[in-house]
């Protein structure tokens, strides 16, 4: 399986992966990451903050992105170079957050695609948006 070549991409070109995020999620990455905030896992310490309820950690939303571009665009054979995260609003749990990607620039002699990035939640609130560069996939050998 392979995701598309550089020319087979076109400026516009966009996909979506959409997760409800769970406490499951939110504990687990907290496992894998060793960020253990409690503004993140302890309630009784979130309801003292701004958001008064425990909030997803931002960069697990913004793993909702690797997901599109590893697997659907530009997909399976991508690299990620870069990523720009601007954090616009809280991820709470039992969100269903939605990461777009669509490609504003292919830079041909480079082999690079750059697409702007984007998670929002079930209302439709931006919780994050950037922009990406990656590498995509080289095309099969006959």
């Amino acid at each position: 399986m392979n995701g598309k070549t550089i020319d087979e991409l076109r400026v516009g070109d966009a996909a979506s992966f959409s997760k409800t995020v769970s406490e499951s999620d939110v504990y687990l990455f907290a496992g894998v990451t060793g960020d253990f905030n409690p503004a993140h896992v302890d309630e009784s310490y979130a309801e003292k903050t701004f958001f008064k309820t425990r909030i997803a950690h931002g960069v697990l939303a913004a793993g909702f992105i690797s997901a599109v571009l590893g697997t659907r665009l530009p997909g399976p054979g991508t690299i990620y170079l870069r990523q720009s995260l601007n954090f616009r609003a809280p991820v709470a749990i039992g969100d269903t957050i939605t990461a777009t990607v669509e490609v504003i620039e292919i830079l041909k002699e480079k082999k690079r695609v750059r697409l702007s990035t984007v998670c929002v939640n079930q209302e439709g609130t931006v919780v994050l948006d950037g922009e990406a560069v990656v590498s995509p996939p080289k095309p099969k050998k006959a």
